[in-house]
């Protein structure tokens, strides 16, 4: 799921799993212990189930530690896009739920008291090219549907962040975080409220009219009323979504210098396919990802180019922020999955009756992450919302 060292290992608590020794049951069995995992297992915990999550891996140790971790509402896809492909009152329904999602996960952290590094930040989106014609346009239409945010041309673009583009949208909402402690937070207060952890491996899913048999590659099961997969970009073969395709990413970090940072430590992303993207933390650090390809995704491969990878992202690095200092630290690669859509996988798994899916694919991972706690936890209590079909394993693309 990833290479190289990111920095999010610092001071991390590692999450105690127990084998499993005996065949149990469960209201909810959640398989990974990653963000989405974690997320899942708050929401439910807080619903008074009795929780068990399993995970192969040490929980976060997979593609959560690769996340850059931008907790952005925007969608990978435009509302211009979106609008095209699906109507605007179902874009706009995707946007808001994702806007609702940054909100709603802010105050949790905040309810909570988890240690993160959690801040509220604004996000600059900005052309990549030698117009802001597209900008304009996205941001009539954000007006029209009461998004907040607002155009700056190239010449306050320039005065107000130093970065010369030719035009950009500034919006509130966003935030960033350690995705980490983060997770590891989330895990630690369902745990305490009576959630069990377990080392293992689910392999096969045996579907029934009241409950779930999962079995676990230590020939050990769990039987669940509900079972949620929150594998991340592993999905079990009982998954057969068409819509999401995996590809590679590349970042780095640099060392802290806080004295060297945009205005605001504003988020910045790019209006381009194979976006650029960049971030802060607190203690200064400059963080810069991008570089996609959708045919390197074998992990040789992929780990074989984080030198060259990190090379070119300096480069882009000074030609975004010329004022930054050099020095990188950290340099790693990961492999996520992405949908043509740009909207996330969250809903039952069809012909799998008791199986959810809680798959948040592309840039705003972590956003629907939540979303997905939101949507499912409702949908086990009994409540329904329209984005379940918005966001169903099975729904159509018709790519225009």
């Amino acid at each position: 799921m990833r290479g190289g060292r990111s920095p999010w290992f610092a001071g991390i608590e590692r999450a105690v799993r127990q084998p499993l020794t005996e065949d149990i049951s469960c209201d909810a069995l959640i398989v990974g212990g990653g963000i989405t995992g974690s997320l899942m297992a708050e929401q439910l915990t807080r619903q008074g189930l009795d929780v068990v999550i399993v995970d192969r891996e040490l929980p976060g140790r997979g593609s959560t530690a690769a996340s850059t971790s931008m907790l952005l509402w925007e969608i990978d896809r435009s509302l211009q896009e979106l609008t095209n492909l699906y109507g605007f009152e179902r874009a706009v329904r995707a946007y808001r739920a994702s806007f609702e999602a940054v909100r709603g996960l802010k105050t949790l952290v905040q309810q909570l008291n988890l240690p993160c590094e959690m801040r509220d930040k604004d996000s600059l989106y900005l052309a990549a090219g030698d117009t802001a014609k597209q900008l304009i346009e996205e941001h009539a239409l954000r007006q029209r549907a009461r998004l907040p945010g607002a155009f700056l041309d190239h010449k306050a673009l320039l005065a107000e962040y130093d970065i010369a583009r030719a035009g950009a949208l500034i919006s509130p909402g966003s935030a960033d975080a350690d995705p980490m402690q983060l997770a590891s937070g989330l895990l630690k207060v369902a745990v305490g409220r009576g959630a069990r952890l377990f080392d293992g491996e689910a392999v096969a899913f045996d579907s029934a009219a009241h409950s779930v048999g999962v079995q676990l590659d230590d020939g050990r099961s769990i039987e669940a009323r509900h079972v949620v997969l929150a594998t991340g970009y592993v999905m079990p073969k009982i998954v057969r979504a068409t819509v999401q395709k995996p590809s590679s990413s590349w970042a780095i970090a640099t060392k802290p210098q806080p004295d060297h940072i945009w205005r605001n430590a504003t988020l910045i992303w790019e209006d381009s396919k194979d976006y650029l993207y960049a971030r802060t933390t607190k203690a200064g650090r400059i963080i810069i990802g991008g570089e996609d390809n959708d045919e390197v995704i074998e992990p040789d491969a992929r780990d074989a180019l984080i030198p060259e990878k990190a090379r070119a992202l300096t480069d882009k690095l000074t030609a975004l922020w010329p004022q930054a200092e050099l020095a990188i630290e950290f340099r790693w690669a990961g492999t996520f999955d992405s949908t043509s859509d740009g909207l996330p996988l969250i809903g039952p798994v069809p012909d799998s009756k008791g199986i959810y899916a809680a798959y948040g694919y592309g840039g705003n991972g972590i956003t629907f992450s939540y979303l997905a706690a939101q949507l499912l936890g409702g949908l086990i209590g009994g409540a329904h919302s329209p984005l379940l079909g918005d966001f169903a394993l099975n729904r159509d693309v018709a790519l225009r």
